[in-house]
């Protein structure tokens, strides 16, 4: 039977849009540095919305060409219709290339991070819908033995349609006409479909550790299960902590203020057990694969301190809007969700290709300067956060102007450490799909 590639398309275009994501982020931070830099062909509210499509864009695609691969190359599942794969890459494609023309032509139509044209709504949920049958029909069949992975694999398909749709209602006059409604709903599909994708991050996660280790008990344990269901909850009930200052329910805030520091707390404890049974042997076998898993592990641990502080309502009523925020939010989707997707990404390759040992070194290399320009650039962020509340909260007499330029060193370290991650990412993405053409050939 011909060898279906398109679970490797998504993963080179997911790399593709990845470094894309990360080049629209520098031009943003240089635009802070240099207010006129491309301004007028490039203005930031087109740079920013570029920078989430991109970045969003790999957090899904990369996932979704993993799962597909893990589930058509195992020869125990008979795969419902490998051409579906194909109809849902192009539609994510063509969708997405019509999404990126209407930010360059500055149409903004949409909400908060998802600025583009409603329109797009269908096509893309389409594309879920196509992916939704083809996981089902493959699965259902398994269902009584599925390890947790399955589980939250099916959990992410299925709420992320339910959720992207949720993120829409606001075309409705039921909605758009009721100014706290919306916003309220806005954020809770917001948080609720990040919820979603992480569904499908962290169940890769757990099935790229069970496969490393040789042990499927990570995947099938109580503990995972625990997480799994923590993880279901945080996604219905953990957004709220985003809306403290919108008028909504009490009981709401509190619930959600005590789920929001727990869900990351297993995780890490899972990646931990994980790590510490793994044998020699098996770190060097897949040394690149166990490097990004044990990374996101340690980004998993600060990322857990900043939330539970900014999760504290008296706290997070100074850091919310500020650069603390991005902080978080940078913590999550670079610091755990980017190195966990690369964990599964090259245990893909490593196992499809194998690595050469000049391909390893290099990888190195590269996982050495993005993840010192990371740390570097995450604690720059939290600086600049905790400068910005001081400013808004601490009396201070000095205009918006006047705190701008006492930021410049800030946002030149904010740039500089921008382009270390950049060039640390490029050198992995450039390694990796090098990897793939040359054995391709």
């Amino acid at each position: 039977m011909k060898k279906n590639n398109y679970p490797f398309y998504f993963i080179i275009i997911a790399l593709i849009a990845l470094f894309l994501g990360m080049l629209f982020g520098l031009l943003g931070g240089l635009q802070y540095v240099f207010s006129g830099f491309i301004k007028e062909k490039l203005p930031f509210n087109a740079i920013r919305p570029l920078h989430t499509l991109f970045v969003v864009s790999w957090i899904l695609l990369a996932p979704i060409g993993g799962i597909y691969y893990y589930l058509t190359s195992n020869s125990s599942i008979l795969f419902f219709k490998k051409n579906l794969i194909k109809w849902h890459f192009w539609l994510f494609i063509l969708t997405g290339i019509g999404i990126a023309i209407s930010y360059l032509t500055k149409n903004f139509a949409g909400k908060e991070y998802l600025e583009f044209p409603s329109y797009f709504y269908f096509p893309i949920v389409l594309g879920w819908i196509l992916f939704g049958i083809n996981y089902f029909k493959t699965m259902l069949p398994s269902f009584k033995n599925w390890p947790v992975y399955y589980y939250m694999w099916a959990t992410g398909i299925v709420l992320m349609i339910f959720h992207f749709t949720e993120a829409h209602l606001w075309l409705l006059p039921y909605f758009r006409d009721n100014y706290i409604q919306n916003i309220a709903m806005q954020w809770k599909a917001g948080g609720s479909y990040v919820g979603s994708w992480n569904m499908l991050v962290y169940g890769t996660a757990l099935f790229v550790m069970s496969k490393i280790s040789g042990n499927n008990s990570y995947a099938t344990s109580k503990k995972a299960f625990f997480f799994y269901f923590l993880g279901l909850t945080n996604l219905m009930f953990g957004w709220a902590h985003h809306i403290y200052m919108v008028p909504t329910a009490s009981w709401i805030r509190y619930f959600a203020y005590g789920i929001s520091m727990t869900e990351w707390i297993i995780l890490f404890s899972i990646i931990y057990d994980w790590k510490k049974n793994l044998s020699q042997e098996q770190k060097i076998q897949f040394s690149i694969a166990y490097k990004f898993m044990r990374l996101a592990d340690l980004w998993v641990f600060l990322n857990i301190v900043v939330a539970l502080l900014i999760s504290i309502p008296s706290i997070n009523l100074f850091t919310h809007g500020t650069h603390i925020t991005v902080a978080h939010s940078m913590g999550t989707t670079i610091g755990i969700n980017t190195l966990i997707l690369f964990s599964s990404i090259t245990y893909i390759f490593n196992t499809e290709f194998s690595f050469t040992y000049k391909t390893v070194k290099k990888l190195k290399n590269g996982i050495q300067l993005f993840h010192i320009s990371f740390i570097l650039f995450w604690v720059t962020l939290l600086i600049m956060g905790l400068k910005k509340s001081i400013w808004l909260f601490g009396n201070s007499t000095e205009t918006f102007g006047q705190f701008q330029d006492s930021q410049h060193v800030l946002h030149l370290a904010f740039v500089l450490f921008g382009i270390g991650i950049i060039t640390g990412i490029g050198t992995i993405i450039y390694n990796l799909i090098k990897t793939y053409t040359e054995k391709n050939n």
